[in-house]
């Protein structure tokens, strides 16, 4: 079963903790999907989510599984991709799922405001990742809410929301599992050719397929996720092999 749950940044722990509490303890269905009230969702946003929630059982190192992609502007998706799925080690958010045991952990500190930086920190998320989708399986129109429309008009209002349906519980996602994920991961990263910004903008590259731009400081992040036009806000920093390249599709 999957409940649709509504709530803002402000005053969370009065508006959301306390009633949500008592529907986990009275339903006692081990996963819940938390949906804002200001998302369009796609046609397979069901789909999504029931095609992976098993992974949540299975795997111990995933905590959610989210429908936004923070980086799906259309010029920065696999328009081919509705169906590629990827795990992140940054919690999304923007229509997200998770078990019963996540909310019985979160729920007794869950604080006051800015919920969405909270959960990020690292004493939440203790090394978890998400699932999150190529393409979003989201819209935001919440211009004006409790965020005050940061982000909207220059980056959130441009993400693309899926419009195909995809089979995902005919789907075999084991890929995602972190051990096999990981495998995968790397060997793609590492078999990619390393490009500057300079050459992929002059399209003097040859050949298809991914590409990787290392950065190894901060401000190196920042300087090229700017130049691709990714978010390049520092929430949280994250370190492990999977945040010093850019991957880029050639």
């Amino acid at each position: 079963m999957y409940v649709s749950i509504t709530f803002g940044m402000i005053s969370i722990l009065a508006v959301c903790c306390q009633p949500y509490n008592k529907l986990f303890d009275k339903l006692l269905k081990l996963e819940w999907i938390f949906l804002p009230d200001d998302l369009e969702v796609s046609p397979d946003f069901f789909e999504y989510f029931l095609g992976t929630w098993k992974l949540l059982a299975l795997d111990p190192t995933l905590w959610c599984v989210s429908a936004w992609n923070d980086n799906g502007k259309e010029a920065l998706v696999d328009p081919s991709s509705p169906h590629l799925l990827h795990r992140t080690d940054f919690f999304p958010g923007l229509g997200w799922m998770l078990r019963r045991t996540l909310w019985s952990e979160l729920a007794p500190k869950w604080p006051k405001s800015y919920w969405d930086d909270w959960v990020r920190q690292p004493e939440q998320r203790k090394n978890r990742a998400c699932i999150r989708p190529e393409i979003s399986r989201t819209r935001t129109f919440g211009k004006v809410g409790v965020s005050n429309g940061l982000f909207y008009e220059k980056h959130l209002k441009f993400i693309k929301l899926n419009e195909k349906f995809v089979p995902f519980t005919k789907q075999n996602l084991t890929n995602l599992l972190k051990d096999n994920y990981d495998v995968q991961f790397v060997k793609q990263v590492y078999e990619s050719p390393v490009v500057t910004f300079q050459q992929l903008k002059s399209s003097s590259i040859s050949g298809t397929g991914p590409l990787r731009i290392p950065y190894n400081t901060k401000d190196a992040y920042k300087r090229t996720a700017k130049m691709l036009g990714l978010m390049d806000d520092f929430k949280v920093i994250i370190y492990c092999f999977q945040n010093l390249t850019f991957l880029c599709s050639n």
